[in-house]
């Protein structure tokens, strides 16, 4: 039985076709992984992120980019992209077309049940690798629920979680607080028990 060869790209090759195609990809070691849609929670989430970012970023030397900015990890190869990125200061960019960040201060990543396991696993283990990156911010879109880690100076990484709508986010990094009640405004998640109403914010 005659086994299919894959086909490896380089970086170079994986830019010049995503640059062109009409729907997103990531890329590492060689492979494009196309993105499914998401789903309207994931999209309520995100957007209210955005007003939060906004109203508190509009003043000070930050940019945060929603959904379609490419980041490359530039120690593995990964190039990704999140659900929000943060930068303070002046941001990199691999070259003068500005759709590939280098140097984000913040990756958010709206998790879906699909790719929750990579996003907590190997994803995260290839985001530590950038410099400049000081919060990761995973936001359940099943569950009000969401886990902020922060570099710490020696290296490692503080886990901080939150679950309840009063429950603060923060991400001093970047002078950033909001509330889970801010996050999850208007997602109403509804109880599979019998008898349980729907959580509405």
């Amino acid at each position: 039985m005659a086994t299919q060869t894959k086909t490896f790209l380089t970086p170079e090759q994986y830019l010049e076709i995503e640059r062109q195609a009409e729907f997103r990809s990531e890329y590492y070691d060689g492979e494009m992984f196309a993105m499914g849609g998401a789903r309207r929670f994931h999209n309520l989430i995100n957007s209210n992120l955005s007003g939060q970012l906004h109203q508190q970023l509009r003043k000070r030397p930050c940019e945060f980019y929603s959904n379609d900015m490419r980041v490359r990890v530039s120690a593995t190869g990964l190039y990704a992209y999140p659900d929000t990125v943060i930068v303070c200061g002046e941001p990199q960019f691999l070259d003068a077309t500005q759709d590939t960040l280098l140097n984000p201060n913040v990756i958010v990543e709206v998790l879906s049940p699909s790719t929750e396991a990579y996003d907590r696993g190997r994803k995260f283990e290839l985001y530590r690798t950038i410099p400049s990156l000081t919060h990761y911010l995973l936001v359940s879109s099943e569950r009000m629920s969401a886990e902020s880690f922060t570099r710490q100076e020696e290296g490692g990484w503080l886990l901080t979680g939150a679950t309840l709508p009063e429950d603060a986010i923060d991400l001093p990094a970047v002078g950033v607080r909001f509330t889970l009640a801010d996050l999850y405004e208007k997602v109403e998640f509804v109880a599979k028990a019998a008898g349980i109403r729907p959580l509405q914010l």
